[in-house]
């Protein structure tokens, strides 16, 4: 399994962006104004916000860095307003928009928003869908992520190597893998979506998404991460008090011990998700 670090993140940042946009110069020559032609030059070439934000603060560290070691007399980046992301607003479609998207869709792309609408997974996560992942009749075991780009099975998303989550599975999405796989088989490993390269990618899916939108029109705001319902995300209950913390050891005389960890499921059996069936 491919583990996509941070160190790559900061790897793409300094080769694809400032190497070629600042390279040439040198560090005394790097001032304030530099750095916002710099933002500028990003925005006007389309780089998205949340990436101007990452490399933003890797070229800061960078110079900071230098500054704090005397290479620059003065601190490049002191008064520099940071690029700021601000999240998007996701649409959830209706059920008769979803219904209807299942009948639209290639079998692939269906398969994928069924697992994003029934058991509340990610798209990425929804593109590794594999039949070893059943671990009963009703819960599947979220172990990995197809990553946009690596292409290839990484670890999911704020989880370190080899940790899962557990999500019930309900019948029909149960069935509806049943089906796939009777039609189409797994590859060796257990993965039902596949590609020309073996692994079902975000540009797959891309691709499928444009067309399922071009015959069947959604509302304003709906994409794909819409698919995963608000029902299946974890988040705090406002009505559900908050446990209480396990006592100190100064508290209990040394003989505190630690509350046993649970493995986390995103969804539970009370969801009120659509597609989960009693």
């Amino acid at each position: 399994m491919t583990d996509y670090s941070t160190g790559e993140h900061v790897d793409s940042s300094i080769n694809v962006h400032i190497v070629p946009r600042l390279g040439a110069r040198k560090l005394n020559s790097v001032t304030p104004m530099v750095i916002e032609r710099f933002l500028d030059e990003m925005e006007g070439d389309g780089v998205g916000r949340g990436i101007q934000v990452n490399i933003f603060r890797v070229l800061k560290t960078i110079l900071r860095d230098a500054y704090a070691k005397g290479a620059m007399a003065d601190d490049p980046v002191k008064g520099i307003q940071e690029p700021e992301y601000v999240r998007s607003t996701v649409a959830i479609p209706s059920l008769a928009y979803v219904t209807k998207a299942l009948a639209v869709a290639d079998e692939d792309l269906a398969l994928e928003i069924v697992m994003m609408a029934g058991c509340g997974l990610r798209n990425g996560e929804a593109r590794a869908v594999n039949v070893n992942n059943i671990v009963a009749q009703d819960v599947y075991r979220v172990r990995e992520q197809i990553h946009s780009n690596t292409l290839k099975p990484a670890k999911l998303k704020h989880r370190k190597t080899g940790e899962f989550r557990e999500v019930p599975l309900p019948r029909s999405v149960r069935e509806a893998i049943e089906r796939y796989e009777g039609k189409h088989g797994t590859t060796k490993d257990g993965y039902l979506l596949r590609g020309p390269g073996g692994y079902f990618t975000e540009g797959m899916e891309r691709r499928r998404v444009k067309r399922l939108f071009k015959d069947l029109p959604p509302v304003e705001g709906v994409g794909m991460y819409g698919f995963r319902p608000a029902t299946t995300r974890p988040s705090p209950s406002p009505e559900r008090p908050r446990r209480p913390s396990p006592p100190s050891c100064a508290a209990t005389g040394g003989r505190a011990r630690a509350r046993p960890r649970r493995r986390h499921v995103s969804c539970p059996p009370s969801c009120s998700s659509p597609w989960h069936r009693p």
